[in-house]
């Protein structure tokens, strides 16, 4: 019984092969990835000792420079000492030209001494005054004094205008010739005509149908004739089926024409028009 159901299960008998392998496998990629990973580390430990070397050697020869240069030749001592002959030539030199401006400076200030003593012996010796630092405003400046008024001298009794009364008529004509013109100036003003205000319309004058006798209405709008009131230019406008309305241009004053009285006296033609509008309204 045993042994016949064993034998109907399925057992992986060889399963530690298998494990044994993958470990092996596992082991080599372990290796390999430490062998990568030491390589790199051993070739920058050699690149730095690389460097450590190369800075010793530019260490030593730059020592080696210096050393050269703190030891010069006996030319160069022979150039040094010709240089320092010429600085210290050169400088004696200039204390001579230093001395010689001294010396001419000092004749000068007695020279000016002199000159200053000879031109104030003949005055008088003013006390020194304080040097001011700032400067010293100018003393207010005094306007003369305008004179006094006179009085006037009185008249003498005695004394009077011959020519007084001629002086007053003299005056009293021209004031009259003034107010002459004055008077003649504002007649002829008054006289002159004023503006007269006008005004442009143009009015439409529709018919009843298109059987209405469009001559004869126009006829009758001219008839229409006012003070004030001037007819102009008219055209037939078509409005439609057939139907044409009056377009008629005219000139008012406002004064004496009125819109309403002017459609008034129109539409009392009533066998020939239906209505009368304001097409336009401007004043002249």
């Amino acid at each position: 019984m045993a042994a016949s159901g064993l034998s109907t299960e399925k057992i992986w008998f060889d399963k530690f092969k298998y494990d044994d392998a993958e470990r092996q496998h596992y082991e080599n990629l372990s290796k390999s990835a430490t062998n990568a990973h030491v390589q790199p580390q051993e070739d920058g430990a050699s690149t730095i000792l690389r460097d450590i070397a190369r800075a010793r050697e530019n260490i030593q020869k730059s020592l080696a420079g210096s050393a050269t240069a703190a030891a010069p030749t006996n030319g160069d001592n022979s150039d040094l000492l010709a240089r320092v002959a010429s600085l210290e030539h050169e400088n004696q030199s200039l204390h001579k030209v230093v001395q010689d401006l001294q010396l001419a400076i000092s004749k000068l200030e007695s020279r000016i001494h002199t000159l200053e003593n000879s031109a104030t012996s003949g005055k008088v010796a003013a006390p020194p005054q304080a040097v001011c630092k700032f400067p010293v405003p100018e003393p207010a400046r005094t306007l003369p004094a305008r004179p006094a008024p006179q009085p006037k001298k009185e008249e003498d009794d005695d004394d009077f205008d011959l020519f007084g009364s001629d002086e007053e008529e003299e005056d009293a004509e021209a004031a009259r010739i003034r107010e002459e013109r004055l008077k003649q100036y504002a007649e002829k003003k008054s006289k002159k005509p004023g503006l007269i205000a006008k005004s442009s319309i143009l009015l439409d004058v529709k018919p009843w149908d298109d059987e209405t006798d469009m001559a004869k209405l126009e006829e009758c709008v001219r008839s229409v004739q006012m003070d004030g009131l001037l007819w102009g230019t008219s055209k037939l406008v078509p409005v439609g089926y057939g139907i044409k309305k009056l377009q008629i241009q005219c000139v008012v004053e406002d004064d004496k024409v009125g819109t309403d009285m002017l459609e008034e006296e129109i539409t009392k033609f009533e066998d020939y028009v239906q209505s009368v509008d304001i097409a336009a309204f401007n004043k002249v």
